[in-house]
């Protein structure tokens, strides 16, 4: 043991404390009782201290709250994704319901509604067990409100009836005219394998050699073009063509009077033809340019793209979210709201919340669900509120474009928008995104409305759109047999409009609304 009566009397305390600690415990000589220096040690002379200490640090950082963000997220969802959204909130959260008819406003209170089947107890009962076992399936449909029923039974309705048709693809469509030939075993598998590797177009993107080099079965090469030829003998004629002329060559039929001069053309004089030299085709074809306008009206028949028929894409509805209509005088701003479920919250669980007082468990769950409810709602309204206010100041400003057509489109940023509403310029951008406008003049997604400008001569600023349109209007009004070139073009829009625009830029627009070039626009006959 160690005698503290014999320690001397200057020693530290800690040095003191730490060899009565190791003549009490016995440990092997090989043990480093050396003292490890901590990271925050202050030394004092010869001794060491040890120092536990609280520090403050002030900073500042930006979050946002679950509900803004959910406020966020709904603002910028188009009509199709909201619904969907309130569907599933339908399904998970017992203090919503779909009420009918809709309350007057989204103010996150109760709504008068139609009481859900069942008792109290009943209810209450369901909600304790859920408690227990969060994991536990939707309950039966005493628990559910009618509405939210009713909608479940639509959705299923309307999944039945907007199943797709069975595949009508060009793959199926091929490989059915397939199975009817009687052929060899390697020339079928070298048939099928190219019809698999074919494009939406109808044509074969790829050589032979790369096909067959993908196949599990090593064909040789006479079959794989046996298969080609079997293939482009199916219909629709020019399927399994390697390039555009190959697939216009193949559908030239042998009773046209004009198949000859027709092959002729594709096959000797295409790149002339592409490049508008007329001139020098016909005279190397021997005929007047005339007639060769004739042959080529005569192509016009043919199809570069024999399989887009058989495409099997998703055709994408453009289902409006505001529609702007003429009435009285003036442009009127609807939201096209008819399809989206309108929710309130739960009679049904309000009650249960007044009855849940001796229960904790149940208050705080059920207060949890009605806060949630209550935040969709707001959202919703919020969404609802700010989409028609930013509509509404887009209709003031392009009323022009309403009242006589995408030349008088003004340039408008949406800043400018921001500003007059008192709004961020990010919820603007999110108020308009991936949603369309119905409006006099067609439907336009709200993206359409904000574009930069050009200014004139007299001070006034044109949209691009709007400049677009004078550029092809221009093109449009030419001498085809003298047409215009992008400098002449640049040159009317300076005389005609006031718009001082480079060549470049004319050139630019002109791509844009994919029109050829002066000499590819020329007329020669």
């Amino acid at each position: 043991m160690f005698d503290f009566a014999r320690a001397k009397p200057h020693a530290d305390t800690n040095t003191v404390v730490v060899k009565w600690f190791f003549s009490c415990v016995s440990l092997p000589r090989t043990v480093d009782m050396r003292l490890r220096t901590p990271r925050n040690t202050r030394y004092h002379g010869s001794t060491m201290r040890l120092e536990l200490g609280l520090n403050l640090k002030l900073s500042q950082q930006l979050r946002l709250a679950p509900q803004i963000i959910q406020s966020i997220e709904i603002l910028q969802l188009p009509a199709m994704d909201l619904k969907e959204l309130i569907e599933n909130e339908l399904q998970e959260n017992e203090a919503l319901e779909v009420v009918d008819p809709a309350p007057d406003q989204f103010n996150g209170t109760a709504s008068e509604t139609t009481e859900s089947d069942g008792s109290f107890e009943d209810d209450a009962e369901r909600v304790l067990e859920r408690l227990d076992n969060l994991a536990t399936a939707q309950q039966e449909a005493g628990y559910q409100s009618r509405g939210a029923a009713q909608e479940a039974s639509d959705r299923k309705l309307e999944a039945m009836q907007n199943a797709p048709a069975a595949d009508t693809g060009l793959s199926t469509h091929l490989m059915r005219q397939l199975d009817e030939i009687d052929c060899e075993a390697s020339i079928r598998l070298a048939a099928e394998a190219i019809i698999f590797n074919l494009a939406d177009t109808g044509l074969l993107p790829c050589g032979l050699a790369e096909v067959q080099a993908g196949m599990d079965v090593p064909l040789s090469t006479e079959d794989m073009e046996a298969g080609l030829r079997l293939v482009q003998s199916l219909d629709p004629p020019g399927v399994g063509a390697r390039d555009l002329q190959e697939c216009l060559l193949m559908q030239i039929r042998d009773d046209d009077e004009d198949a000859e001069l027709k092959r002729i053309l594709i096959r000797d004089h295409f790149e002339d033809m592409k490049r508008n030299k007329l001139p020098r085709v016909a005279k190397a074809m021997g005929i007047e340019v005339a007639r060769l306008y004739e042959i080529m009206h005569g192509l016009a028949t043919l199809s570069m793209r024999p399989g887009a028929a058989y495409s099997t894409g998703p055709i994408r509805y453009i289902r409006p979210d505001v529609v702007i209509e003429w009435e009285d005088g003036e442009y009127l701003v609807r939201l096209v709201n008819d399809h989206l479920p309108r929710v309130g919250l739960s009679t049904n669980v309000r009650k249960m919340l007044e009855e849940s007082r001796r229960d904790p468990k149940v208050r705080e769950y059920l207060k949890r669900k009605i806060d949630s409810a209550k935040w969709l709602i707001e959202a919703i309204a919020q969404r609802q509120s700010t989409l028609e206010r930013v509509v509404k100041e887009i209709v003031a400003r392009q009323r022009d474009y309403l009242d006589f057509g995408v030349n008088h489109l003004r340039p408008l940023k949406m800043q400018e928008i921001a500003d007059a509403l008192g709004i961020h310029v990010s919820t603007v951008s999110r108020a308009i995104s991936d949603k369309h406008a119905q409006t006099p003049r067609g439907i336009v997604p709200l993206k359409f409305f904000f574009t930069g400008g050009t200014e004139n001569e007299e001070g006034g600023v044109e949209s691009r759109l709007s400049v677009k349109e004078r550029v092809r209007d221009l093109i449009d009004e030419e001498d085809k047999h003298n047409p215009l070139s992008d400098d002449e073009v640049a040159e009317r829009l300076k005389q005609k409009y006031g718009l001082d625009i480079a060549r470049r830029t004319v050139t630019k627009y002109r791509k844009a609304l994919n029109i050829p070039s002066s000499r590819q626009r020329r007329v020669w006959v």
